[in-house]
């Protein structure tokens, strides 16, 4: 049963740092080299500068950002550019954005949840998390005994009834705004009422809560409870971590599963292996399990491929590129296609064995190609994508329909993953709403 609590969080003070669009960023894995240094140039004391601390001239290790950054964060504490909140509260936290010609609104909630080992309870991932990133973001703890973003999570609770006492919670209220470079707009609103957060915890207790973007910040804060709990005996007389203590949570945002909000979007992947000489060979391949047909050329094409896959929304369909002769094609399993998958991968739930990353994976690159599936490339801006098409290195490219949140819901229901990176939510939630101090 999730245990969901309020946090006395450290947030930005505007008497110091003005607009709070100044100094909130993307999560880590949503920043580029050139938006790096956009941020970095933006304000001094951007989150920026904790979540994806650069490198510097001089530098050994990873260690040395980490160090950095945690610099950073007492620097701005003692300088009082970050002020800690005077009582433990949640933090109603809206998103309103433009996705696909409409205008909507993620409702969510920032607090702490206490910390279960994936697999063995009501938390459930979706995806695999990459070792390098759990890595990295664990060395982050360790420096800054900080969660600095939140990790977005799927809640299965009622949640027209913990909306609505929200909603009278906040009433009324000015809350605390920003926007980000994409123009979302956010909205929070930090709640002090202990009925409140005690209302919406009991609500949020018996439902499954579901990971959707921070596999490897969930991970990390695992790995990061796990060594303050080990340590801990030796420097108290021999007692256990007690049970409150800070690092047995992690800063969760927590949006109903039915929130229209809870947008999941495309993510567009290139390959350098397996190499294929041309969508002939491409075909000829794929014709045991898949009806083809190669109808466009060039990178720029990729937008017709998508308004295919679009209309016909059907996970079983793909759309691939082979860059030796910059050929789409529109692959469509068969019947046969599925009993194939179904043979090499019967382990799987049939949710799994349907979603079209586990069709591009496991049976177009994994067996029928005969190479790994390890992306080069992983874009979900479709203008983006023909400059990445032309890089060097490409050998095939794929475009697949995106996993939406039922998809999610049910393949962690068997116990299933999808490989790290295989989804993608829009928009992220920012870093530098809230930090949540971990002891």
């Amino acid at each position: 049963m999730p245990t969901v609590l309020p946090l006395r969080g450290l947030r930005y003070d505007p008497k110091h740092v003005g607009a709070l669009s100044q100094v909130i960023c993307p999560p880590f894995d949503c920043i580029g080299g050139s938006r790096l240094a956009t941020l970095y140039e933006r304000h001094p004391a951007n989150a920026v500068r904790l979540e994806v601390n650069r490198e510097e001239p001089g530098d050994d290790h990873a260690g040395d950002r980490w160090s950095r950054a945690a610099r950073f964060l007492r620097a701005w504490q003692e300088q009082g550019v970050l002020m800690r909140e005077p009582a433990a509260a949640v933090y109603v936290c809206h998103q309103s954005f433009e996705h696909d010609g409409r205008t909507l609104v993620r409702r969510g909630l920032l607090a702490r949840v206490r910390l279960e080992r994936l697999g063995t309870g009501n938390i459930h991932a979706h995806e695999h998390a990459l070792s390098g990133l759990v890595e990295d973001r664990l060395g982050l703890l360790h420096g800054c005994r900080t969660n600095l973003s939140p990790v977005l999570a799927i809640h299965e609770g009622p949640a027209a009834e913990l909306q609505a006492i929200l909603d009278h919670a906040v009433a009324g209220q000015p809350p605390v705004e920003a926007v980000d470079d994409d123009g979302t707009r956010v909205s929070m609103w930090p709640v002090v009422d202990e009925a409140v957060a005690a209302r919406a915890a009991g609500l949020l207790g018996p439902s499954r809560l579901v990971i959707a973007d921070g596999h490897d910040r969930y991970e990390a804060a695992c790995r990061y409870r796990d060594t303050v709990a080990e340590a801990w005996p030796a420097e108290h007389g021999g007692a256990p971590l007690p049970s409150d203590h800070p690092a047995n949570f992690v800063l969760m945002m927590l949006v109903g599963a039915e929130d229209r909000g809870l947008v999941s979007i495309p993510v567009h992947r290139t390959f350098r292996q397996p190499v294929v000489a041309s969508a002939t060979e491409l075909c000829r391949r794929l014709a045991d399990c898949f009806t083809t047909r190669s109808s466009w050329r060039g990178p720029a094409a990729i937008e017709a491929v998508w308004t295919n896959l679009e209309l016909e929304e059907d996970q079983g369909t793909l759309g691939l590129y082979t860059a030796a002769d910059q050929v789409w094609t529109i692959a469509r399993i068969t019947p046969a296609g599925r009993s194939r998958l179904e043979q090499q991968a019967g382990g799987h739930g049939a949710a799994w064995r349907g979603l079209g990353v586990t069709i591009l994976n496991r049976l177009v690159l994994e067996d029928l190609l005969g190479g790994p599936a390890v992306p080069l490339h992983a874009e979900s801006q479709l203008d983006a994508m023909p400059g990445v098409l032309a890089a060097d290195g490409v050998s095939i490219a794929a475009v697949t329909m995106p996993v939406g949140v039922k998809d999610i819901l049910r393949i962690t229901e068997t116990g299933d993953r999808l490989p790290a990176g295989s989804t993608r939510f829009y928009p992220p939630v920012p870093c530098g709403l809230v930090f949540s101090p971990l002891g």
